[in-house]
């Protein structure tokens, strides 16, 4: 499959929000609530606040296209974990956060998670980053092993709230 990976523009936050209404429930564990999924997605990832994140110095956020559509994306947060615990687990510095990275369904299995986490580490090597961090549930076990296999480690433990609920991530780790 052949993609293109570009840094999104303000002009496709309303595309990247629909990606992300449609990918962000597949990561959640089994015991998320429709409506903590629903009150995450509005809070978070709607297409208005894909216009804030896109404007932030801090954040990059890369598209993935196929044939015009955008079918993933990433967004990264260059600086200091703004939690101590994961700051004290993630040592490198400096250092990206992957916040998201998502592929719609069709694409799993294609290449383009791949070729998307290819970029990110370009971009991050490219920007004498140190290194990669993110946070993944500890039950989403496909995605765990998608990071190891990019050479991902898992160093800690974080906690990361879906609307009225709280779940455990793993923080894991990349050295460039």
């Amino acid at each position: 499959m052949t993609v293109e990976i570009n840094s999104a523009g303000i002009w496709d936050s309303e595309a990247i929000a629909d990606v992300a209404a449609a990918t962000f429930p597949l990561a959640c564990p089994p015991g998320a609530t429709q409506d903590d999924i629903a009150t995450f997605i509005d809070d978070v990832l709607s297409a208005e606040r894909f216009s804030e994140y896109l404007t932030d110095p801090r954040r990059t956020v890369l598209k993935v296209t196929h044939e015009g559509a955008i079918v993933g994306y990433a967004m990264l947060i260059d600086g200091e974990p703004a939690d101590p615990e994961v700051a004290r687990s993630v040592s490198l510095r400096p250092v990206t956060e992957i916040s998201k990275l998502y592929v719609l369904p069709g694409n799993h299995g294609t290449g383009v998670a791949s070729a998307l986490m290819n970029a990110i580490v370009e971009r991050a090597v490219a920007g004498d980053c140190a290194g990669l961090w993110l946070g993944v549930n500890q039950e989403n076990l496909r995605a765990q092993r998608f990071y190891e296999k990019h050479g991902f480690e898992t160093v800690g433990t974080k906690t990361f709230l879906v609307g009225s609920q709280l779940h455990h991530d793993f923080v894991m780790r990349r050295a460039l």
